[in-house]
């Protein structure tokens, strides 16, 4: 089974600004390393409309797949439709279903305002993302999920992205805590990761209770070897 990668544009001034915390990216990641996709890089960028293009056209043919989180409000600064739709030379358009789903969930078309209205927009060709939490629908174009970026509502619209997914090699992970600075065992794991280059070997020092240790974090697909790596690590370091 093949290594499936993905990449995730969060899209928001208000995120840039420090103002709200970014929610999402555990999230994604999580749900995307459980059925074998790895999430390879994230990357934060403001509402601008040729920044959001430009995101895009790199992170797409990058990933196999590609997830956007933010702008796709009913407000002037909510812009992810329409640069995605610029990215990929399509017209933005009032989809049909999307336009039903919320003339049902405001009980009328009398019911819908322009900000409404906008959240109906969706590039020409795409396929309509359900949002159980607030009816206004995500969508995918090519290998592109859109998705909203308030936490709840993006977990229900991940909720239905996640079954449409192929994966791939499902990715193991060990943790081994030793009791050492890091620059003790920093040539022990360069030789170990040298040696079994398969795997991904990272070390996150800290210091707890007036002692230095380090968390040294093993990751691949094959659980046998990774155990083998923890004993060498184990043996060397006790």
């Amino acid at each position: 089974m093949s290594t499936k990668t993905a990449g995730l544009i969060i899209i928001g001034d208000e995120i840039l600004s420090g103002r709200t915390l970014d929610k999402n990216t555990q999230t994604i990641a999580t749900r995307l390393s459980e059925i074998g996709i790895q999430l390879r890089q994230v990357q934060i960028i403001p509402d601008v409309i040729d920044t959001i293009i430009e995101t895009v056209k790199h992170f797409s043919p990058a990933y196999d797949y590609v997830f956007t989180t933010g702008g796709i409000g009913p407000t002037h600064d909510d812009k992810t439709a329409e640069a995605i739709a610029k990215a990929f030379h399509v017209d933005l358009v009032k989809h049909p279903d999307a336009y039903a789903t919320l003339v049902d969930h405001y009980e009328g078309e009398e019911n819908l305002n322009e900000g409404r209205i906008k959240m109906t927009m969706i590039p020409n060709g795409a396929t309509l993302i359900d949002n159980p939490v607030s009816a206004a629908p995500g969508f995918k174009i090519q290998n592109v999920h859109v998705m909203a970026g308030v936490p709840n509502i993006m977990k229900g619209m991940l909720d239905n992205v996640i079954p449409t997914l192929e994966g791939g090699e499902i990715i193991k992970t060990r943790s081994i805590i030793v009791h050492k600075k890091e620059s003790e065992i920093a040539a022990l794991l360069q030789k170990t990761q040298e040696d079994y280059p398969q795997v991904d070997i990272g070390s996150y020092p800290r210091y707890v209770e007036g002692r230095h240790e380090v968390s040294i974090v093993i990751r691949g697909a094959d659980e046998g070897l990774i155990e083998s790596i923890e004993k060498r690590i184990r043996d060397k370091t006790n």
